[in-house]
């Protein structure tokens, strides 16, 4: 559990920087996303997915 909250600070810490440091930047990016297809957002989630899963898997392995 303290591997799985440590994992999820990271993600939160990382996830929050670039909306601190360039807000309005990610407000245009954020905008530019919700004219992408859905099909392009699920093979990038996909591709992100499998990308977290195979570093876990280096790190773990």
């Amino acid at each position: 559990m303290q591997d799985f909250l440590s994992a999820l600070g990271l993600v939160l810490i990382l996830e929050g920087v670039p909306y601190f440091l360039a807000p309005g930047r990610m407000r245009r990016w954020v905008a530019g996303i919700t004219e992408l297809p859905d099909s392009m957002l699920r093979r990038t989630g996909l591709l992100l997915m499998v990308l977290g899963l195979w570093v876990v898997y280096m790190v773990r392995g």
